[in-house]
């Protein structure tokens, strides 16, 4: 079943997202192994991210393999703390 997770930085920009995305996002701008989509952008208070994986699983191998490493290596160039998280289970997809 599809996963959706939304991220969303309180002050963050579109600066910190991209100096994240070489060291998270093939450098082809393709999405990532099990991503279906992915959307983000400046909200009222900072930044915001949309991503939906094929799975749960794939989504937590992504984060804990790729995105916590990232953000380590990025420093004071990216996110000042962690997101506000919420995430789901997708029983309707329509495209």
């Amino acid at each position: 079943m599809a996963y959706c997770v939304v991220h969303h930085f309180k002050g963050g920009t579109q600066e910190q997202y991209d100096a994240l995305a070489p060291s998270v996002y093939p450098p082809d701008g393709s999405l990532l192994p099990g991503e279906l989509f992915e959307a983000a952008g400046a909200a009222a208070d900072g930044w915001t991210v949309i991503s939906v994986f094929d799975s749960k699983e794939r989504y937590e191998s992504f984060l804990d393999g790729t995105l916590v490493p990232a953000i380590g290596q990025v420093g004071e160039k990216g996110f000042a703390g962690p997101p506000d998280e919420w995430a789901f289970e997708a029983v309707v997809i329509k495209r």
